[in-house]
């Protein structure tokens, strides 16, 4: 070789980029990487905000922190009504025996709508009760995800969310313990949401011993235990966790302060983190996902008629809606306080205006056992909408959807309003795999369940 060739060789060789590690994902797990996600809010990550996130543009959703103990015993059901994966307890009913108690759903998912995109978060502080909980709703979701920011004294109280980052050993245990024996069994991601420490040198030694544990993503929250939101994002730390988180191949996602999806892409660009977190502004608006060129922010009604129509085909509970309204309707609107008064699903449509859905309201009302609730009963034009009895009645997709295997296409399907809903066994470790170009679009006007046969989900 040349003089001229091996100095033409030395110098590529010594300019070319070093190959960036990146660990594996999971066939069943998601990349991290390029997303804009709504972050894990305790009453505001229930299955309708999730929807309505997806719908507005979120890539990926957490769902609300979940303490493991609620969660181990808990049975799998399918909603036959809407197709929706539902765990659920009967509660002890506070020792009273004059009353019968009836399931408490812990947690629900939509398996259609969510698929490939739902990271179910974790509260813990022990590693046996962790791996014991995730095994619970492991085949139903994409990844598992340990909380170790919180700091309400709901969970730091028991050792878990951000009392976990005063005691790393236990942290690194956990998530060791996820990976060992739910992440690789169920091949899908573990991860961790962590908070900065009080200096730069703590944090790093922090962030070091989680990125070796295996998991497949890690999310800082740009503030400290002490810090309340009202508090400005510290991201002073920040290019220095992704720094290490690189160096491991972990995906970094940030949280703090983030308002929309182009802010989001332009910090994750300005600090080279692989993600970015959305949570109070998503309670506000959800549309906050959608960039300016694609429409940016919705008018508030329109929003909120997404996320009744949400609410009403998850048949959520009336308090976390009301709770959700509060918010998305501003305070100085007329519909604010009507809202607020409302008792009932039927009240809620009545008081927006929102007519159309009165006939679904009028059946999740019968549901959920509201109907003695209605400040007047409905015309039975709206009771019996004839397209809404055969969308209740037909729930053969609806299985389908949940997985269930044992149908029967001449059997006869009873009308539901509110009995028994049909179990199922927790399913085995997943083993096939998945993409992200499989999942489906969200902004269906009625679910998939209750839907008359299509050939998919759609817009």
């Amino acid at each position: 070789m040349s003089a001229l060739a091996e100095s033409v060789t030395a110098t590529a060789t010594a300019t070319a980029p070093a190959t960036v590690p990146r660990v594996p994902i999971p066939p069943n797990g998601v990349d991290y990487r390029g997303k804009i996600v709504l972050a894990p809010m305790v009453r505001s990550g229930e299955l309708p905000s999730r929807l309505l996130a997806l719908k507005y543009g979120a890539d990926l959703v957490w769902g609300p922190e979940t303490i493991d103990r609620s969660l181990i015993g808990a049975e799998r059901r399918v909603n036959p009504r809407n197709g929706t994966i539902e765990f659920t307890r009967v509660p002890s009913n506070g020792g009273r025996t004059d009353k019968a108690a009836k399931p408490s759903v812990i947690y629900r998912l939509d398996p259609v709508r969510e698929k490939g995109r739902l990271v179910f978060q974790m509260g813990t502080a022990n590693p046996d009760l962790a791996v014991q909980a995730a095994k619970v709703v492991a085949a139903d979701v994409s990844g598992i995800d340990v909380n170790s920011g919180c700091p309400k004294p709901f969970s730091t109280s028991g050792g878990m969310g951000a009392a976990l980052l005063r005691t790393p050993d236990k942290l690194v245990s956990i998530l060791e313990a996820l990976v060992r024996e739910v992440g690789q069994p169920y091949q899908i991601g573990i991860s961790v949401k962590i908070r900065i420490l009080e200096t730069p040198e703590l944090t790093e030694a922090l962030v070091s011993r989680l990125v070796r544990t295996g998991i497949t993503g890690l999310t800082v929250h740009c503030r400290t235990t002490p810090m309340r939101p009202r508090e400005r994002a510290i991201r002073d730390q920040l290019r220095m966790i992704k720094d290490i988180c690189h160096n491991a191949g972990i995906p970094c996602v940030m949280n703090g302060d983030v308002t929309s999806r182009d802010e989001g892409l332009a910090l994750m660009k300005e600090y080279g983190v692989d993600g970015a977190m959305i949570a109070t502004s998503a309670e506000a608006n959800s549309s906050c996902f959608r960039s300016e060129a694609d429409g940016g922010l919705a008018p508030w009604k329109d929003v909120v008629y997404e996320y009744m129509k949400f609410c009403l085909e998850s048949e959520n509970r009336l308090g976390n809606t009301k709770y959700l309204l509060n918010m998305l309707i501003p305070g100085k609107n007329k519909e604010f306080n009507q809202a607020k008064n409302s008792k009932t699903y039927l009240d809620f449509c009545r008081a927006l205006s929102f007519e159309d859905l009165i006939p679904l309201a009028v059946q999740v009302d019968e549901v959920l056992e509201l109907t003695d609730k209605w400040a007047s009963a409905p015309s039975k034009d709206h009771v019996r909408s004839k397209a809404i009895q055969n969308a209740m009645e037909n729930n053969e997709s609806a299985r389908a959807a949940g997985g269930n295997s044992a149908r029967s296409k001449h059997a006869a399907q009873p009308t539901h309003t509110g009995g028994p809903i049909r179990t199922s066994s927790f399913p085995e470790p997943a083993t096939a795999n998945k993409t992200e170009n499989e999942q489906p679009a969200v902004g269906a006007s009625i679910p998939t369940a209750q839907a008359a046969p299509q050939p998919g989900v759609t817009a």
